[in-house]
């Protein structure tokens, strides 16, 4: 009986016939290049992710400013640092998908000193503050008054965020693929931040709250990482924005 391997006859438990050796290094090549271009055709497709990340690379960041409620918390800078100026306006976060409400309560209106890491996309910012005492504590000193400036009811489009991913600790921190993610982090009391179309007063970011300054309403959180329209009143507070919305008007735009 003549061997069947001559003839190209595959068998299992045999090695490759010699004829179907290059056939066979052909297709994987093919295969592989194709699996590849695919990966790398899908990838470019997406869009631009940004420059929004952790920043490691500045190290601990530790200022002291006025505290503010929005009633997320604020720090309003009166002593920076070449990273953080006197006169910014930080948005703050703890770990995770947390805030630090209960942290930053007892402090409203006093002088404190923050500690953490920046995340920083852009022009927004944000501290992610250490655990404990470490990260906000009382500071010596008597609390300079803050103005709040009103800019008036603006109609604006764009998409509602959460500000902790959007800052950077997500890539993207937006868009559909995020809505779950962005969720959680607004239910854990993360500053959510409306992302805006057009500048408003030289800024597309604004910090989002309810009509009344309180915290966004739960029936916003159906509209989060959509492309959607709304109004509300626009104030300045150093130089973050402040966008109270007003939930009747919130639509999905297509």
């Amino acid at each position: 009986m003549s061997d069947p391997r001559k003839h190209g006859f595959f068998v299992g438990y045999l090695p490759i016939p010699p004829a179907l050796r290059g056939f066979l290094l052909v297709i994987c090549v093919l295969l592989i290049s194709g699996l590849a271009g695919f990966g790398l055709a899908l990838g470019t497709a997406q869009d631009d992710p940004g420059q929004g990340a952790f920043r490691f690379d500045y190290g601990r960041q530790t200022v002291t400013g006025v505290v503010e409620l929005t009633p997320y918390p604020l720090l309003r800078v009166t002593i920076g640092n070449e990273r953080i100026p006197e006169g910014h306006t930080l948005m703050l976060a703890g770990g995770g998908k947390t805030n630090v409400e209960n942290r930053a309560i007892p402090l409203e209106g006093q002088l404190a000193q923050v500690s953490g890491v920046m995340l920083q996309r852009g022009d927004l910012d944000m501290l992610q503050l250490r655990g404990g005492a470490d990260g906000i504590s009382a500071a010596e000193g008597v609390a300079p008054p803050m103005g709040t400036v009103p800019l008036g009811r603006w109609q604006l489009a764009g998409e509602i965020c959460d500000g902790k991913c959007l800052s950077g600790a997500m890539r993207p921190g937006r868009g559909l693929a995020h809505k779950a993610c962005a969720n959680l982090c607004l239910l854990g009391g993360v500053p959510p931040v409306f992302v805006s179309t057009q500048p408003v007063d030289g800024s597309e970011f604004l910090l989002i709250t309810g009509p009344e300054g309180d915290h966004l309403p739960e029936t916003a959180y159906d509209y989060v990482a959509q492309y959607v329209s709304l109004e509300g009143e626009v104030e300045r507070r150093g130089d973050l924005l402040v966008l109270r919305m007003d939930p009747n008007t919130l639509r999905v735009l297509d």
